[in-house]
């Protein structure tokens, strides 16, 4: 055992916690530990395709709104590998999905503070020492460590999400994850059925129907969706990705954030409009030459999944969420681009009775993060239902990362942006917006 006490030890290594390394590494007095089960960092590997990007604009990176003088910043990053010049003259706002990779990547090097092959298995809470004890297996070695730390920070990311009728048959499909490594494979099969209607699903069915005619399959993309619907980007909208929307979504009533939860779908589950009008117009290019052998069909939900060995293919039985209409489909591929949901900590259940849960066993996330009453657990994209859609908003990591700093250190090392909208989303106050006051105001003054 380790019997150094870290101030924190942050667990898990996506994006987010990587920028929270970025901006503690200068901040001599704080003293962190990362910890990742990786070899490296690999952001979505399954997804990398060539030409597929980021739905954030590149001010977006790892540190640039907490601390636009960060050396960790992209530009730095583009400068350290003389590519700043192209970057500047492609006039481009958002990153290749590799780039935003390679350079998280650049980053790693930089950092003292990372640990990869760190497969953390358990945590547990030393009364008498006052400090979280963190349990790893070194996945190369098979040594097993522990370090112990006063505070943690979760970033244990997501996994993929698999619908209950499809789980029993798992092994046989693919999920949009793991898409790239299973793509000739899939390309190889007669037909291949895509189900979702998000970024990925939508990048998958490009990338797929450019291979059309040289391979041969017939492509089906079927959705729940009343419609392949865009991403809204609307200037007014993006303002929801602030601070100011955090403290009014935060302060409504859990009943009312899980219904606006299932309604705003379309302000960060949605589609680039760009590459709507994309597929829009390969498929009108292919279709020059006769009919394209490929099917898109919305209000669809997929209701049952089998597997049948005998002639390797799925039969999948569909309701029609408009016309309560049911009706069967037979695939040999099957890709799923259902989304994820939050990874199973299990190596939490020692210290199980120190989380707030709510009785839907999420957790009750306070405003700046801590999921206890102790202040000293922390969570990184596991507040959707608590914060709204801001939390997997890489635009909004560093102001996280911001506001956990500020509680680890008791000051605010960076400026925690506390108003920036020029909206307001809750009930105005009458002294400030009133029916009385606005007559005052354009009431003519006497000659």
């Amino acid at each position: 055992m380790h019997r150094r006490i870290h101030d924190f030890i942050a667990i898990g290594l996506g994006p987010f916690n990587l920028g929270l390394a970025c901006l503690t590494d200068p901040i001599d007095d704080l003293d962190g530990l990362f910890l990742e089960r990786r070899p490296s960092f690999n952001w979505h590997p399954g997804l990398l395709l060539e030409e597929a990007t980021l739905q954030t604009p590149f001010l977006a990176d790892l540190v640039t709104l907490a601390d636009p003088t960060s050396r960790f910043s992209f530009l730095n990053y583009l400068k350290s590998q003389g590519r700043l010049y192209n970057f500047y003259i492609r006039e481009q706002f958002f990153l290749l999905r590799n780039e935003y990779n390679q350079y998280c990547q650049w980053v790693t090097t930089q950092l003292r503070t990372l640990r990869f092959n760190r497969d953390v298995t358990r945590v547990d809470y030393d009364e008498t020492a006052g400090c979280y004890q963190v349990h790893s297996r070194d996945t190369l070695s098979g040594e097993l460590r522990i370090h112990r730390a006063r505070r943690l920070v979760l970033g244990t990311g997501t996994e993929p999400m698999i619908p209950t009728c499809c789980r029993e048959v798992r092994d046989h499909l693919v999920h949009s994850s793991a898409y790239l490594e299973q793509k000739a494979a899939l390309q190889a099969k007669p037909s291949i059925t895509l189900v979702g209607s998000g970024q990925s699903a939508a990048e998958i069915y490009l990338d797929l129907l450019e291979g059309l005619d040289k391979h041969g399959y017939t492509l089906n993309w079927v959705t729940r969706s009343p419609r392949f619907f865009p991403l809204e980007y609307g200037k007014l909208t993006l303002e929801m990705t602030s601070p100011d929307y955090i403290d009014y979504f935060h302060a409504l009533p859990r009943s009312t954030r899980d219904r606006l939860m299932r309604e705003q779908k379309g302000l960060y589950k949605g589609i680039n409009l760009e590459l709507i009008n994309a597929i829009y117009d390969r498929l009108y290019t292919l279709s020059l030459n006769g009919p394209v052998d490929t099917n898109l069909l919305t209000c669809a939900a997929l209701e049952q999944c089998h597997y049948n060995t005998a002639n390797q293919s799925f039969e999948l039985t569909f309701g029609h969420t408009e016309q309560a209409r049911r009706f069967n489909h037979r695939t040999e591929g099957l890709i799923l681009a259902t989304g994820y949901m939050p990874r199973a900590s299990d190596f939490l259940a020692p210290i199980e009775h120190r989380i707030r849960r709510d009785d839907a066993g999420r957790y009750v996330v306070g405003r700046y993060y801590s999921i206890n009453a102790h202040d000293d657990l922390f969570v990184q994209n596991a507040e959707l239902h608590t914060h709204g859609l801001v939390a997997p908003d890489l635009g909004m990591a560093c102001y996280r990362n911001a506001c956990i700093i500020r509680e680890l250190t008791g000051r605010e090392v960076y400026p925690v942006e506390r108003s920036v909208t020029f909206q307001s989303f809750g009930a105005p106050d009458n002294s400030v917006f009133s029916p009385e006051r606005t007559c005052e105001a354009r009431r003519p003054t006497d000659a």
